[in-house]
């Protein structure tokens, strides 16, 4: 029995002859990976922010660059007629506000990379060295750059008031007729839009500055002091020239800060008496009280190629940066 127990075993193993039989559960799971309702929720996630990028972004591109060539007074498309390069005409030869709201926006530029731009620089380097409570100095000075600026303008509005203000008050210029009316005064008022929009660019170079030396590799520093130079010579010919890349994105964001200014003048005294820029001319023109939508549009057509005259060569380096690497 029992060998015939031990011959008949090995007999009932063998599988039998043929192809292997098909897990049909296996087969089953990997046939779909997505649902229809994963498939439905990633369409409307995708779905939703692409149409309103696309609508409210470039159909309004397009159609501002479309209108600058027409006069349209907002009321009906029946309205609307292709007066061709007429805006443009009246724009550079016979708009008197044109030219200095152009000054203005570079003057507003040179002022943002001449005064806030190397202050910033200068508080991330100290921040840099990790000295006691710097991280309440950090949030101190970045604070401004969280706060709206429309709530900034109203900030500094207070600060200038000629009356109760906090300048006035110090140097003794809130008596009457000893008032300085730092916001009516077109001599003054575009400096003092100055000094608030420099004091939130302060903390907004800070941040990019301090995140661009905490990529400088401590062997440079070490190198450098052991060849026996001071912090001066370490920062000028060793890490400064390290921030490169940084120093490019300031460039970059300065310029856009500079052309996009709007909500600090319009705030302090929408944009009138001396304070004039680009954008408060757009505004002033499609929303004003005679509203002029193809002359504004032509005037943010102007401000979009100064605009993509900058950005369009530091994309084109990025790109090669990427690709070399």
């Amino acid at each position: 029995m029992s060998s015939e127990t031990t011959t008949k075993t090995p007999e009932a193993a063998v599988p039998p002859p043929g192809p292997a039989p098909v897990n049909k559960r296996v087969a089953q799971g990997h046939k779909r990976l997505l649902t229809r309702r994963d498939r439905i929720t990633l369409a409307v996630m995708a779905g939703v922010p692409t149409v309103l990028h696309v609508a409210l972004v470039w159909v309004t591109a397009l159609a501002s660059i479309a209108l600058a060539f027409t006069t349209w007074d907002g009321i009906g498309f029946d309205s609307i007629k292709w007066v061709g390069l007429d805006n443009f005409r009246q724009l550079f030869t016979d708009n008197p506000q044109f030219w200095p709201a152009v000054e203005h926006n570079i003057i507003w530029f040179v002022v943002l990379i001449a005064i806030p731009t190397p202050l910033g620089l200068f508080l991330a380097v100290q921040l840099d060295k990790k000295i006691r409570f710097s991280r309440v100095y950090q949030t101190a000075f970045f604070l401004p750059v969280v706060v709206s600026l429309a709530v900034t303008g109203f900030v500094w509005q207070l600060v200038y008031n000629p009356d109760t203000g906090l300048i006035n008050s110090l140097i003794g210029a809130n008596k009457p007729g000893h008032y300085i009316d730092w916001i009516g005064d077109p001599h003054l008022n575009l400096w003092a839009v100055l000094v608030a929009a420099s004091w939130r660019h302060t903390g907004y170079m800070m941040i990019l500055y301090l995140a661009g030396l905490k990529g400088v590799d401590p062997s440079l520093r070490e190198a450098s002091s052991l060849d026996g130079a001071n912090e001066w010579q370490t920062f000028k010919n060793v890490i400064f020239p390290t921030l490169r890349p940084t120093n490019t994105v300031v460039l970059v964001v300065t310029i856009i800060e500079a052309l996009r200014a709007f909500d600090l003048v319009f705030v302090f005294n929408k944009g009138a008496q001396g304070t004039e820029l680009l954008s408060i001319l757009i505004t002033n023109n499609i929303i004003g009280e005679s509203s002029r939508i193809g002359y504004g549009s032509a005037i943010a057509v102007v401000l979009l190629v100064i605009s993509l005259a900058v950005i369009i060569p530091y994309l084109i380096a990025t790109f090669r940066k990427e690709r070399q690497a």
